[in-house]
């Protein structure tokens, strides 16, 4: 996979030859993070981020677990993952081409508040994972050039005004502001485990220690929480460490240290673990 300048990453050359990224951040929207990327072989694993995903896919279509079933988002939709939830994403057929934002959950539910006149409680709620809105899709791709000048050539106001005006209809077309599902789902047992590796994900965790915590043999506890998360207790431990490490990384930390502080063997095991769900390397994501 390339990371390139946004400039080379135009060029429909290099957009062809295979897995093309180009990510950047946008730091006064709440450390908005975008992403451009064209892919025919990568595959993300299973994860979650502490944000949104917002994905306008332009060509070709990617295909996704989310909420619990395989989904798809052809060319023209917009494909919607909240905070938390676990998903993961590769291309169907030949590849895809897609636009990502990263929104926080601080800065949609300000938008949502605005847009409803009224406090909130809570970030908004999207109930589809896939999105049919040829006008907001193309909004979303206007916004996404519009940012990925790096106000260049556009005025901050531009930017501000695509921002609000795609997120505020996002959430008027499509978001459910007083229902939220509980994503702290399951037994009692489970949930113990999951907090447990919550706040410890900076260690090795113990397979027969976090059983007893959900009071269950090894093998049922397995089954048990893969069932009602998502991921298998390890890979869910990597999930942690990932959306620490991302935190880290987005405050400058280098990537070495990084990969100390979140339990992670080594650098290299880092950038495996960090590429295969973020699309980018640790270091360009630090970059950005």
């Amino acid at each position: 996979m390339t990371v390139i300048a946004p400039e080379v990453s135009l060029d429909p050359d290099l957009i062809g030859a295979g897995d093309v990224t180009h990510f950047w951040r946008v730091p006064r929207y709440r450390d908005l993070d975008c992403l451009r990327a064209t892919f025919r072989r990568h595959a993300y694993a299973r994860h979650s981020h502490d944000t949104y995903a917002i994905a306008a896919v332009l060509a070709g279509c990617e295909t996704f677990f989310h909420r619990g079933e395989q989904r798809y988002a052809p060319a023209g939709s917009i494909a919607v993952v909240c905070p938390d939830e676990i998903h993961d994403g590769e291309p169907y057929g030949g590849g895809f081409e897609y636009r990502t934002f990263y929104p926080s959950p601080e800065l949609m539910q300000e938008i949502a508040e605005d847009v409803a006149g009224r406090p909130l409680s809570r970030p908004p709620w999207f109930p589809h994972s896939v999105i049919q809105d040829p006008e907001l899709t193309l909004a979303h791709a206007q916004l996404h050039a519009c940012l990925s000048r790096d106000g260049r050539w556009t005025s901050e106001m531009e930017q501000d005004t695509r921002l609000i005006d795609f997120l505020s209809r996002l959430i008027v077309r499509w978001a459910d502001l007083d229902a939220l599902p509980d994503l702290r789902y399951g037994s009692r047992g489970i949930l113990r485990a999951r907090d447990y590796l919550d706040s410890h994900f900076g260690q090795e965790a113990d397979l027969a220690q976090l059983a007893r915590l959900a009071d269950l043999s090894r093998s049922h506890f397995i089954r048990a929480f893969a069932k009602e998360t998502g991921l298998t207790p390890r890979a869910y431990l990597l999930d942690r460490r990932f959306r620490a490490a991302t935190r880290l990384l987005q405050q400058g930390e280098a990537p070495g240290d990084v990969a100390a502080a979140c339990g992670f063997f080594d650098q290299s095991h880092l950038n495996r673990v960090f590429k295969a769900r973020m699309g980018v390397t640790p270091g360009a994501y630090r970059a950005a």
